[in-house]
């Protein structure tokens, strides 16, 4: 199996979830020794999943990936497709959330000796939860986390805030009044991975040079 530091030349690509605005998009470099199958844990760590599903690369209409679904092995090198700039091919991620993203190859590199790789140059748009049903999963989720059963939530959980700021305690509160409390507060702790937005490099790059990414490509799947 090839090693992420063989190769002399760097592909840079662009991974883009599709069936979601705004875009959630992610921009890597990595070797062209990469093999498939490393490439599925550098896809996991850049993107933000978690690696607990099934997964399969379709490339000139042949998959590669997990055995469990009959796909060749991806045990092959990049290099070997000989790809050209611009060109694209799709990942998959859980066969039941069925979490498309579109790869293209952006341009070749050469390796920068003073760089570790791979590394993440740039994204947008925080990954969705895992296990929401996909993207119309995470879309209704999404507007439920704005809507109004979130407002009335919020609503009683600042009215519980202004009466602690005028001097209540929480133990003036009744029991009804505690169970529809805590009942808001579990139900804003549960949308709030719907209402991240932001991506941020420095963990991805973080957990990439401690090789994450090396972990989740042989990750037990399900």
């Amino acid at each position: 199996m090839a090693s992420l530091g063989e190769s002399t030349r760097i592909v840079q690509l662009k991974v883009r979830l599709l069936g979601l605005s705004p875009m959630i998009w992610r921009r890597v470099l990595v070797p062209e020794s990469v093999s498939l199958r490393e490439l599925h844990g550098v896809l996991q760590v850049n993107m933000g999943w978690e690696g607990t599903h099934l997964y399969y690369f379709d490339i000139y209409a042949v998959h590669y990936g997990a055995f469990e679904l009959d796909a060749e092995s991806p045990d092959l090198p990049f290099s070997a497709f000989r790809f050209r700039e611009r060109e694209r091919f799709t990942y998959l991620y859980d066969m039941g959330d069925y979490w498309e993203h579109e790869v293209r190859l952006e341009k070749f590199l050469e390796r920068n000796p003073k760089k570790t790789y791979p590394v993440c140059i740039g994204g947008s748009g925080a990954c969705p939860p895992e296990d929401c049903d996909g993207p119309p999963g995470y879309l209704e989720c999404q507007d439920e986390a704005m809507g109004w059963d979130a407002w009335s939530d919020m609503d009683l959980i600042v009215g519980f805030l202004g009466g602690v700021l005028e001097g209540r305690s929480a133990e003036s509160l009744g029991e009804d009044d505690r169970e529809d409390l805590e009942d808001a507060l579990e139900r804003m702790a549960q949308r709030r991975p719907f209402l991240q937005t932001t991506f941020y490099r420095r963990p991805v790059n973080e957990a990439f040079r401690a090789g994450r990414h090396l972990q989740m490509m042989h990750q037990q799947l399900m």
